[in-house]
């Protein structure tokens, strides 16, 4: 497992963005905060694999309320990742395995570390 932060550097209702690497991976992962939970997802658009954050670090839309990728406009729930209105709709983000424990999140992956930016092939968290 890999400590990513501290559940109070994510806001409560914010989104954080972190770079891992590890043996045979290496992924860039959004992480959003509801109150005490967390769930994570890798920072990819379903429609064209780019980044949800042109602008690192500006995860949310205009309400604050969703995700949106800032390529294509695409808006996806917190809460599962589903895809509700953008070129993807019905569609989801790919989950990553993220917890919250002794008040940090953490990342249910061996091997792992962040790094400041990738440096490998991207490939998917599984």
């Amino acid at each position: 497992m890999l400590e990513l932060c501290r559940l109070a550097d994510i806001p409560d209702g914010g989104a954080c963005g972190f770079a891992v690497e590890g043996p045979g991976f290496a992924q860039r992962l959004v992480v959003v905060r509801c109150g005490d939970a967390v769930h994570g997802y890798v920072n990819s658009c379903p429609h064209v694999p780019s980044r949800l954050d042109f602008t690192p670090g500006d995860f949310l839309d205009e309400t604050g309320c969703l995700l949106q990728c800032q390529g294509h406009g695409a808006l996806f729930r917190f809460e599962d990742g589903f895809c509700i209105d953008g070129p993807c709709e019905g569609q989801s983000l790919h989950p990553a395995p993220v917890r919250v424990a002794d008040g940090c999140v953490w990342l249910d992956r061996t091997g792992a570390a962040l790094v400041d930016e990738i440096s490998k092939v991207l490939s998917d968290l599984q």
